[in-house]
């Protein structure tokens, strides 16, 4: 039987704090990139076009994005203690599993809103007029609709940048979500009985093996 003493289960211990059991250090370290990358991005799209709306300059899926990453580095400051034994620990991974579903679900919302609007801009005829870019996807169609670009006399210029920015942002968004996605998974199986049960196994074992012993 396995006890709280025995050399045996503090080496499993051990074992759960090794090569980013305790934490996926890498995962944290690939979100503030990402985070940062995607934010920084989302600005420079805001700056193109005044008229370019919340949905196309992703910016809000990165600083979700930096915040699951900052979560994660709190948890590197907390000691480990098994078995989930401190309520602030607990709490920081939860909000951590929490947190990193609310990037993912962004991370998803923000592709698929660079996608809608790539997909559209290789349809676009646009024209100059005055100090800003008028496009319409069908030229022929009297009442079709007109989308317009304020600041951006040069519609080319915005076109061709436009789509490179919102390829970037599909490309960027997708990593992040899978990174996302992917410390999700690890911090539901590396600690899925905390969530539900709060217990292991063994110590339940060491119980019934005690009582049998009586």
């Amino acid at each position: 039987k396995k006890t709280k003493g025995d050399p045996k289960t503090g080496q499993e211990e051990e074992s759960h704090t090794c090569c980013g059991c305790r934490f996926p250090l890498l995962f944290a370290l690939l979100q503030l990139a990402l985070g940062i990358s995607v934010t920084v991005l989302g600005f420079l799209m805001a700056g193109i076009s005044s008229s370019l709306l919340v949905r196309d300059t992703p910016y809000w899926a990165g600083i979700i994005v930096c915040a699951v990453s900052l979560v994660g580095f709190v948890m590197l400051c907390i000691s480990y203690q098994p078995d989930e034994k401190t309520c602030i620990q607990f709490t920081v991974k939860l909000m951590y599993f929490l947190l990193s579903a609310l990037g993912l679900v962004a991370c998803v919302l923000a592709v698929a809103f660079a996608a809608h609007h790539y997909l559209q801009m290789t349809k676009f005829t646009c024209d100059s007029i005055l100090e800003s870019c008028q496009c319409k996807l069908d030229t022929a169609d009297p009442l079709g609709r007109t989308f317009v670009y304020q600041d951006a006399a040069d519609c080319g210029s915005l076109t061709s940048m436009l789509n490179l920015y919102l390829l970037l942002q599909m490309v960027l968004n997708l990593i992040a979500a899978l990174v996302c996605l992917s410390a999700c998974f690890v911090m539901w199986k590396h600690r899925y009985q905390v969530f539900y049960v709060g217990v292991r196994f063994y110590p339940l074992t060491a119980i019934e093996g005690q009582q049998q012993n009586v």
